[in-house]
């Protein structure tokens, strides 16, 4: 190993180490099981360590023109990435495929968010065996068409598209939402739960535990201060709703939530009809990758507790959210408190190949991610970023746009050699026992 590959994995080791070391210690067994994952593939590892990302946005690629008092301090998703979009079913019944997951969702630099789904662009066009050109050419697409929507957006929004549904969505998307709106509520019953004794239950098996009384009571004191947490819509629920079935223990849930505890609830639903129960889920919430990077004291004391940063940035970033998207606190740490929807589906880029086909889903990506940087500010109800941020980003990328898509095409590429580096990097350190703890 040269000189410059030992001092890479050392540090590697120091980020991982510095944000899961406490969590590698409590449950070092979960941390095995999300870094076999991580070590699956590149795009699996760039997925798993934005910690690492974020340190290099302070290091070797901390130069970034695009960034002034203000659009260095943007509502951002924090884990901005090819695999972070999906479809929901918003508070207005309506099927949309927009970006999802809002667990590292933090105030920061517009470009960070663009920098690391372009660096993911640039590990899926490998992935997919496409040239440096055509990875470029995805890149530009995706970065022009962010451009031309958030221009429409600050422009008054006559000129907008909006949001990906089912009356404007084509292709893949297409077929993603229509496949979504294909799914009920009575099939994510069935196969979560039976019926016994005339009642619903959890099942049992596969990551999903008994807890005990003393477990059970913590949880629902935890759910009914939750209740208070949600708009004033949502909380107008009929006892009915409110009325908890039953509670279990989640384990190995997702490549980012390694030894965090979570629990689903099962409730009623509006009527006793046993085939309209809700399933909620109550997860702690932790620190995201990208705080650690950004010392801004009133973005810090913002939030009362991770869940709160967590379920806020949901509903700044996400038009029409979850209603059931909320928060609260649980043996003291906080809570993200959200449905477990049967509409969730997500784009399988395994069924997409060709760089046509692939420039236009980045194409309505790069629409996406623009209306989620431009509804978190003044005219949203959240007031810790009190400006039109889509004025902000147009008015310093409109001085030099093709510098900025060509700015995101060199990191995208300079990035995803990186990504691939540290990939066989962290595999031959995990492999070795390398990373303490574990």
């Amino acid at each position: 190993m040269s000189t410059s590959a030992d001092q890479r994995s050392a540090f590697i080791i120091d980020v991982l180490t510095e944000e899961f070391g406490a969590s590698m210690t409590l449950d070092p067994a979960a941390f095995r099981r999300k870094f076999r994952k991580m070590a699956a593939s590149p795009f699996a590892f760039y997925r798993g360590s934005a910690s690492l990302f974020y340190a290099d946005q302070r290091g070797d690629f901390a130069d970034d023109r695009y960034l002034d008092e203000r659009t260095g301090r943007v509502w951002i998703h924090g884990d901005l990435h090819a695999e972070n979009f999906g479809t929901y079913m918003n508070a207005s019944g309506q099927l949309v495929f927009n970006v999802n997951d809002f667990d590292e969702a933090y105030v920061g630099p517009f470009t960070w968010d663009l920098r690391r789904f372009a660096a993911s662009i640039a590990l899926l066009g490998y992935a997919k065996a496409l040239s440096d050109q055509v990875i470029g050419d995805l890149v530009s697409v995706f970065a022009r068409s962010y451009l031309t929507e958030l221009r429409a957006i600050a422009a008054g929004g006559d000129d907008a598209i909006g949001s990906i549904t089912l009356d404007n969505a084509d292709g893949v998307l297409r077929r993603v939402l229509q496949q979504a709106r294909l799914n009920t509520r009575v099939d994510l019953l069935a196969a979560q739960t039976t019926i016994d004794n005339y009642e619903r239950r959890f099942s049992l098996g596969d990551g999903v535990f008994e807890i005990d009384g003393s477990t059970r009571e913590r949880v629902l004191a935890a759910f009914h201060d939750y209740l208070g947490t949600l708009p004033v819509t949502s909380a107008q629920l009929r006892p009915v709703e409110a009325r908890i079935k039953d509670v279990v223990l989640r384990k190995g849930v997702g490549i980012g939530s390694a030894g965090l505890p979570s629990y689903n609830l099962l409730l009623e639903g509006h009527t006793q009809a046993l085939e309209n129960d809700v399933v909620i889920y109550m997860k702690q919430a932790q620190v995201p990758a990208v705080a650690r990077h950004i010392p801004d004291e009133t973005v810090r004391g913002y939030f009362r507790h991770q869940g709160h940063r967590t379920a806020e940035s949901q509903r700044a970033l996400q038009a029409h959210a979850d209603p059931w998207l909320g928060f609260t606190e649980l043996d003291g740490a906080g809570q993200l408190v959200a449905e477990v929807s049967p509409y969730a589906a997500d784009l399988d880029w395994a069924d997409v190949n060709e760089p046509e086909e692939l420039a236009g889903i980045l194409g309505d990506l790069g629409r996406a991610v623009a209306r989620m940087h431009s509804v978190a500010d003044d005219e949203s109800s959240h007031d810790l970023v009190d400006y039109s941020t889509e004025e902000a980003i147009v008015g310093v990328v409109d001085r030099d746009e093709p510098g900025f898509v060509s700015h995101l095409v060199e990191f995208a590429h300079a990035y995803g050699v990186r990504a691939r580096t540290d990939h066989q990097l962290f595999v031959d350190l995990f492999r070795n026992g390398r990373l303490p703890g574990i």
